[in-house]
């Protein structure tokens, strides 16, 4: 595939903050860090998905509908999940009731109020470190799948009407579940994507992207910026770096 999936984009009120906070909760490190910018990265030999946390403008409004990009976190027995929601909680988080009901996962909000899920034991998420998967609302899941396989660099492993699965060879699978809810205002979470070749591989993502669906978008980056912002067929925007997968 012509790319690969390289990060979670998280707009943030106080992104050092909430960095250190995903650090802490991820029991993960701090990668890269600006003025602008801070990253929390697996521990070395861990898999996962680099998380990149920006400014991003003003709190969420009370009653905000669920962010369309969130997160799940694995657990390896009922002990461990209900030890890390409790670990969670005290270090800042909230239970939030988005729906789920009765459902075996927990879901909680970080103290940004971006919500996130700690899951039940799940065998099939075993070897996916930290983070099982990366989940992305979608009216069409099989479809939205379909589109963000070459994209992110994963093959499907599963797909139904209400969710479809994409999965590397390691590392969090990224998910697809159905929601009745449209994207109306650019998304608080996105993916950074990055050709696996040099030279002209970008162009070559651009040109699938662009033909399978995928717009650009104008999010008010500016003419100078090095990386290309696209939304997917179902509004949800995207960033394809500059460079190559090193």
């Amino acid at each position: 595939m012509d790319s690969r999936l390289v990060n979670v984009v998280v707009d943030a009120v106080d992104p050092v903050r909430l960095a250190h906070w995903w650090r802490r909760a991820l029991e993960w490190r701090l990668g890269y860090a600006d003025a602008h910018e801070t990253d929390v990265v697996p521990p070395e030999g861990e898999p996962g998905v680099e998380l990149v946390f920006l400014p991003g403008g003003a709190p969420r409004a009370p009653g905000s509908p669920p962010n369309r990009v969130h997160l799940d976190l694995d657990s390896s027995s009922p002990a461990d999940q209900r030890e890390t929601v409790e670990f969670l909680l005290d270090t800042g988080a909230q239970r939030v009731d988005v729906g789920q009901g009765d459902a075996p996962w927990v879901v909680l909000a970080d103290p940004e109020g971006n919500e996130f899920c700690v899951l039940d034991p799940r065998p099939e998420y075993d070897g996916t470190g930290r983070v099982a998967a990366v989940v992305c609302l979608a009216a069409d899941p099989p479809a939205l799948a379909e589109f963000w396989a070459p994209l992110a660099g994963m093959p499907l492993a599963r797909s139904t009407s209400r969710v479809a699965q994409l999965r590397g060879t390691s590392g969090p699978f990224l998910e697809f579940v159905a929601s009745p809810t449209p994207h109306t205002v650019k998304n608080r979470w996105h993916l950074d994507v990055r050709a696996t070749r040099s030279g002209r591989g970008r162009e070559r993502v651009l040109s699938r992207a662009l033909e399978t669906g995928a717009r650009r978008a104008d999010i008010g980056q500016g003419p100078g910026v090095t990386w290309t912002v696209l939304a997917d067929p179902e509004g949800n925007e995207f960033c394809v770096l500059s460079g190559a997968v090193e």
